[in-house]
């Protein structure tokens, strides 16, 4: 946004941009353009009660897509087609690229970009790469770089809640790029979590209080359903169903994958002052906030609340090696507040500083869903499904002796 000093005027850069279950995110600015992931505006691809009691906007696409014939059930007679309003159905529809957005160019589930210097920036406005449920986290590499110059994206995979629910889908790390005729590259989303199809056994749904079709029981562990209604889910959605009837084009694969429901929030390559080891050369240096307690732990100790070290090797035309290890962390796995001790709850921003020490943004404890552990549950369900608690943001510096 600009500010008119004299009059106060705020004029916003940009605005308008689709929000729901993931916003406008993280920035990253190279050749003359801003670029920023665009957060899908669901958790998998279709508009459930999980997303503002199905009030929010459905996801929209960066180029013309066909749906597949299948529809997802909410309860009580709603069904919902992908990428359409609440109790929409369109079986085999073809969606035509930025439907429902307010500029040309804007879609979610994406890395957008627009022309830094021009008059009208909402003008300029394309896809740069797509089919990330939630890219939060974005960073180009140093020229120098073994991935010489590109955008790494940091997705965040889907949950088991909503519509079209699921269990186990894994964090994605991709390295992102438009095609060569200038239309955006395409990464599977909503109908591929890392290297596989959504429709494969290990992404199947368990169960859980924040599935559409799940009716609470609390006496009902684990799912905390009534067990006719978690007999529904398991009929209904395993196993989960396409979005869309094929890929819009073939689909990019990740680099390297991360724990389930660790969450990526933010990426940074390690400068030469802060190369010793275990650090390497070429190092990056990545945030996991955790879990929100929608599925029950990735493992034991958890993966998440965490700095995590991702060490690249590899020039020229030779192979790239990527090679990853615990870099800062709680001993406990999990976030600081369960235990008192002192430590990491929920780090979003992690960014090297003109000191070469790495600053780690931590907003706090959160208490969310539970299934991932009793001990951060919300404790009044008035709270649900996630509460901050007050002076628990941190700032944290990491620096080399």
């Amino acid at each position: 946004m600009t500010v008119d000093p004299t009059t106060g005027k705020v004029t916003p850069f940009i605005s308008n941009l689709p929000t729901g279950d993931h916003p406008t995110e993280q920035l990253a600015f190279k050749g003359g353009w801003v670029y920023w992931s665009q957060g899908s505006t669901t958790n998998s691809g279709v508009v459930g009660l999980d997303n503002g009691g199905g009030g929010n906007q459905p996801d929209i696409p960066c180029q013309d897509i066909v749906l597949s014939q299948n529809v997802f059930d909410s309860g009580n007679g709603i069904h919902t087609s992908g990428y359409s309003p609440f109790g929409t159905t369109r079986p085999g529809a073809t969606v035509k690229a930025f439907e429902g957005a307010s500029h040309h160019g804007v879609c979610d589930g994406a890395v957008l970009r627009t022309r830094l210097n021009v008059p009208n920036p909402a003008d300029t406005i394309e896809p740069y790469a797509w089919g990330f449920r939630n890219g939060y986290a974005i960073r180009f590499a140093p020229q120098n770089h073994p991935l010489h110059g590109g955008l790494l994206v940091g997705e965040d995979g889907a949950d088991e809640r909503g519509a079209r629910p699921s269990y186990g889908a894994p964090e994605v790390l991709s390295l992102a790029s438009q095609n060569a005729d200038g239309t955006p590259g395409y990464h599977g989303w909503p109908d591929r979590y890392g290297f596989l199809p959504t429709t494969q056994s290990v992404f199947n749904p368990v169960g859980g209080p924040a599935d559409d079709l799940c009716v609470p029981d609390p006496s009902n562990l684990p799912s905390r359903c009534t067990a006719a209604s978690l007999a529904r889910i398991l009929s209904e959605t395993v196993p989960i169903r396409d979005v869309l009837a094929a890929p819009p084009q073939p689909v990019t694969a990740p680099l390297a994958l991360e724990s389930a429901d660790s969450s990526y929030t933010a990426i940074d390559f390690v400068p030469d002052s802060f190369v010793a080891s275990p650090v390497r050369p070429g190092a990056i240096l990545y945030t996991l906030e955790g879990d929100f307690g929608f599925s029950a732990a990735n493992g034991s100790p958890e993966v998440g609340h965490e700095v995590r070290l991702m060490n690249v090797a590899g020039q020229g035309a030779g192979p790239l090696s990527l090679s990853f290890s615990n870099f800062a962390r709680n001993t406990t796995g999990d976030q600081a507040f369960v235990t008192g001790i002192h430590g990491m709850n929920r780090p979003t921003n992690l960014r090297f500083g003109p000191d070469g020490c790495a600053w780690v943004v931590d907003y706090g404890a959160v208490r969310d869903a539970g299934q991932s552990g009793v001990d951060t549950k919300f404790k009044n369900p008035a709270d649900a499904l996630l509460l901050q608690i007050p002076n628990t943001g941190v700032i944290f510096r990491i620096c080399r002796d």
